[in-house]
């Protein structure tokens, strides 16, 4: 089988991370998406005996296809392995994976983890228009919300010593914003609904553009050894807060494919005011990397993340907690496992979340709370 293969070098200059350390007199940093991938232009037609097309970018962590078919056509999206497979028809069949969608002609496939994409075309026509492709490692900026020391561990970590908190970890996913930016998103309640901020995106444009992947964490302690898990692409966009992202910042939606994601469980949101000093922790995808905990505020087993202030404005709550680009979305659930507070704004030692129970007032008949 002969496959045409797409080669390019990226050398690109490689700024490292810059620290936030604790300084009382640090406000919080303008809340933004976390850029972790690039889109770039193609112009690949497979059709008569072409049997497909690889697309490899050394060191990129995804590659997503976006493609217009013939209503014939029958193409799958995978690894080159194997182990990632998403299929597609001209016509959309039962079975079919989602799709996401971007202002344009035709639809983009759901990303493929690791530097390569093997777009099979096993019939009718296919047309590649362009893809995305993940940051390589080097090429990763931006600002870490790190409080001293970075104590942030892989969810998998926590599986024996904190089984509660790994469980609920289980309900938070990757947000792939349209393709290049990455947030955290999670389950709210026993319906098909999501909660992310509304800095990460607040149109249905965007919704449709976007992917939420779930169990994308890594397999042992420390081992940067994630699966693919489970991917679904957002569906409709329910409501968005009011005021600006420094307020209570948040996106309610819902997601395709709703049944795929049912098993890895919600969370609930805590309906009272946050206090000073009650225990906190909080699941994310900073920088767009495998899911991860943070549980202690500096070292194992040591000081952990407590509320620091809880009303430290109008709208919001503080914590040092750590934090980086991509945790924007991240729960802050209590020490009884609800949802006290959503992160949005990264600053040592005024880390802030938007308090759970004033967004609550506002989504609770969009919800089912638990009762």
């Amino acid at each position: 089988m002969r496959m045409a293969r797409l080669l390019l070098a990226i050398a690109l200059a490689a700024p490292a991370f810059v620290a936030v350390t604790a300084n009382p007199a640090a406000a919080a940093e303008a809340p933004q998406v976390r850029q972790i991938g690039e889109e770039k232009a193609a112009n690949v037609a497979i059709a008569g005996k072409a049997a497909g097309h690889m697309i490899h970018e050394p060191g990129s962590s995804y590659i997503k296809v976006h493609m217009r078919l013939s209503p014939d056509a029958h193409v799958t999206v995978s690894n080159p392995s194997g182990t990632e497979v998403h299929t597609y028809h001209g016509t959309k069949q039962t079975g079919d994976s989602d799709v996401t969608l971007h202002g344009r002609k035709g639809f983009a496939a759901l990303s493929i983890d690791g530097d390569t994409a093997v777009v099979k075309r096993h019939a009718g026509e296919v047309h590649i228009d362009g893809y995305w492709r993940g940051f390589r490692e080097d090429e990763m900026i931006g600002i870490q919300s790190v409080c001293s020391t970075d104590a942030r561990r892989d969810v998998v970590c926590y599986q024996t010593s904190h089984p509660t908190e790994y469980a609920r970890s289980r309900a938070v996913a990757k947000l792939l914003i349209g393709g290049g930016g990455s947030c955290t998103t999670w389950r709210v309640g026993n319906t098909n609904r999501m909660l992310t901020n509304k800095h990460c995106f607040s149109t249905q444009a965007a919704v449709q553009s976007s992917e939420m992947q779930f169990n994308y964490q890594c397999a042992t302690c420390g081992g940067n050894n994630p699966g693919a898990g489970t991917k679904v692409s957002g569906a409709q966009l329910i409501k968005v807060s009011t005021g600006g992202s420094g307020e209570l910042d948040y996106t309610l939606y819902s997601v395709n494919n709703f049944a795929a994601i049912q098993g890895f469980g919600t969370l609930y949101l805590e309906t009272r005011a946050p206090r000073a000093g009650e225990r906190i922790y909080i699941p994310g995808h900073g920088d767009g990397r495998p899911k991860r905990l943070s549980i202690f505020e500096d070292t194992q087993n040591g000081a952990v993340c407590t509320v620091r202030n809880a009303a430290i404005n109008s709208w919001n709550m503080s914590y040092s907690c750590d934090t980086s680009g991509g945790n924007s979305g991240s729960p802050v659930l209590s020490a009884n496992h609800r949802v006290l507070a959503l992160h949005h704004l990264g600053g040592c030692p005024n880390n802030q979340g938007a308090r759970m129970h004033l967004i609550y007032q506002q989504i609770a008949t969009l919800i089912d709370n638990n009762g």
